[in-house]
């Protein structure tokens, strides 16, 4: 099945002024694009031309002679859920079933926010940071590149994109006030809570 580069769940400049406009077009119609245009090739008379994205992932993780498919793959992957991540009007402590797991596996959500701040500005290089759950147990992880959590056996519930190009026009060089604004502004609680009850 062909790879689809997904809309993006709200318009261009709904996420402003924390992330401008001109960084989504960027982002999503040229760096996503260009990720499902690369899968796309790679998987083009191959027999994982049929296979869901997931499964392309999954395929190409096992087998270290497809990196470059699944760097792109995975990216398809990341982008889309990053988009899901994040609403207008989002950020702050949550509410629901997530609320209380914060709480349970954290302490509080003051120190979810620490950690949650530390693994992103401290990921070395291009990444992600993640929370995921892990063994029924929510764990904060970071991820380099393309890697995901997808093929490391646990359930993502939120992401946070830290490559430079999803931060650099509207923060330049300052990682720790975009990881902010993405927490405090950003984070998609009821998208957590969907993925929580799956």
């Amino acid at each position: 099945m062909t790879i689809q580069l997904p809309d993006l769940p709200y318009a261009k400049d709904a996420l402003a002024p924390h992330v401008s406009a001109q960084t989504l077009e960027f982002h999503h119609d040229k760096h996503h694009a260009a990720y499902v245009t690369n899968a796309n090739k790679l998987i083009a008379g191959t027999p994982l031309a049929e296979a869901s994205l997931e499964e392309i992932i999954k395929a190409a993780a096992a087998d270290p002679s497809k990196k470059g498919l699944f760097n792109n793959a995975a990216q398809v992957w990341n982008h889309t859920f990053l988009w899901n991540s994040m609403a207008p009007n989002g950020g702050g402590a949550p509410k629901g079933d997530i609320a209380d797991a914060i709480k349970a596996d954290f302490g509080s959500y003051e120190t979810f926010v620490e950690t949650f701040s530390t693994t992103a500005v401290g990921q070395f290089g291009s990444g992600w940071a993640w929370l995921v759950l892990d063994g029924g147990k929510l764990k904060i992880e970071g991820t380099a590149n393309a890697d995901t959590p997808l093929v490391h056996g646990k359930k993502a519930l939120f992401t946070c994109d830290v490559w430079e190009h999803a931060y650099y026009l509207d923060y330049q060089n300052r990682r720790p006030d975009y990881v902010k604004t993405f927490l405090a502004h950003l984070v998609n609680w009821d998208f957590v809570n969907a993925n929580l009850k799956k």
